[in-house]
């Protein structure tokens, strides 16, 4: 892909950014960088290399879940803005 002033122009303009003459022709100049790294990248033989699916390469550690508090339903009810002894009572959000 070739990359001139006016598609540069063109693609401010779809953006909806100024750009002046000067900012045009530097990031005609970055944006034909950017293509040929890209370009280099095709290039690449990665037929044999495996997806990656994750930088670290690591399993996660399983523990057994456990009770670490126990009978506190009246300290949690007792918190409820109306007093009810079953369940946890809050205002009426939808209508």
């Amino acid at each position: 892909m070739t990359i001139d002033l006016k598609t540069i122009k063109h693609i401010a303009k779809l953006s909806r950014i100024s750009v002046t003459e000067e900012k045009a022709k530097k990031l005609e100049g970055d944006l034909k960088s950017i293509f040929d790294f890209i370009a280099k990248l095709n290039e690449l033989k990665t037929d044999k290399i495996a997806p990656l699916t994750s930088i670290a390469e690591t399993t996660l550690k399983l523990r057994q879940d456990e009770i670490k508090s126990k009978n506190i339903r009246e300290q949690i009810v007792k918190n409820s803005p109306e007093k009810n002894e079953d369940y946890f009572v809050v205002p009426k959000v939808i209508e």
